[in-house]
């Protein structure tokens, strides 16, 4: 990837990110029929420490520079462990309740709260274009949801309650200073995320003893692939500006349609379509306006 922009690559890296996402999502769903969301986020959290700390211990810059772990906005670091627990438990509860397509494709909201989000506390500004593209697929996310039809249920809220925290996980990413590792900024919101959901299963009695073994090997895929989905996912919105990306995180909903169709026997098209649609659109449109961009600046 070196030889491609800085932009290509952090689009790749995203698309990436959203792959292991719903990877995830369809082991969540999968194990949701016997442990609550709560526990699931603890495991998730405690094994998605995997991936940023081999990262570091493989990281040949960490280890000249000292091997540091203290960082500057540590309390900025911490505090998005709050979010990523708001996210997980609406997007696990979401998903257990929900078909899982549905509730993916509502979470993909996201979008819409990364460009708005930019604004105040990134100080970026954000074209006609980017906004006409997220706000296309908002329509498209609105038409999924179809708030005044016999199918809507305080449980379609959950996925737009995950997609406030992950957007603010996602923008935040910026505010960090860029001679910090990624892996070691994951690592101290992993932490922090593991502390609140561990204590969210104890004040709730959200707990339920492991009995199957291969249960633990699926608890330890949620947090590989929760873990390395965020580390990418990081690394992907410290490349570019957010507003830039956030529209790809639309491309998702194909492959978490593509898994429930697969694995959960789900195919609710009419349920998904039209909005389907605009979303993705939406994806499409900043594609084009940013080769447009491109082409201009050559």
């Amino acid at each position: 990837m070196k030889n491609l922009s800085p932009f290509t690559q952090a689009v790749v890296t995203i698309l990436f990110a959203i792959f292991l996402f719903d990877i995830m999502g369809a082991i969540i769903k999968h194990l949701g029929e016997r442990y609550p969301p709560q526990q699931l986020s603890m495991f998730r959290n405690l094994f998605g420490l995997i991936p940023s700390l081999l990262v570091l211990y493989f990281s040949k810059q960490w280890h000249e520079a000292g091997r540091p772990i203290y960082i500057r906005q540590w309390k900025l670091a911490l505090g998005r462990g709050a979010f990523v627990v708001l996210a997980q438990f609406c997007f696990y509860l979401s998903l257990i309740k929900m078909e899982f397509a549905t509730a993916s494709t509502i979470a993909f909201a996201g979008p819409l709260f990364v460009t708005a989000l930019s604004i105040p506390l990134l100080g970026h500004t954000v074209g006609t274009w980017r906004w006409m593209a997220v706000l296309i697929g908002f329509v498209g996310i609105l038409l999924v949801m179809r708030p005044t039809s016999d199918v809507f249920n305080w449980y379609t809220i959950l996925p737009l309650g995950a997609a406030v925290g992950y957007a603010s996980v996602s923008v935040t990413a910026r505010l960090f200073d860029e001679t910090v590792p990624t892996a070691t900024i994951n690592i101290y919101s992993i932490v922090a995320a593991f502390v609140g959901s561990t204590a969210l299963v104890f004040l709730t009695d959200g707990f339920v003893a492991i009995e199957r073994m291969e249960d633990w090997f699926w608890l330890i895929g949620i947090g590989i692939a929760g873990g390395a989905a965020v580390y990418c996912l990081i690394s992907a919105y410290r490349m570019t500006e957010p507003s830039n990306l956030s529209p790809f995180e639309y491309f998702g909903i194909p492959f978490s349609f593509a898994l429930g169709w697969v694995f959960f026997a789900e195919a609710p098209f009419d349920r998904l379509i039209p909005g389907v649609f605009l979303i993705i659109g939406g994806g499409l449109l900043v594609v084009w306006r940013e080769r447009q961009n491109r082409k201009k600046n050559s």
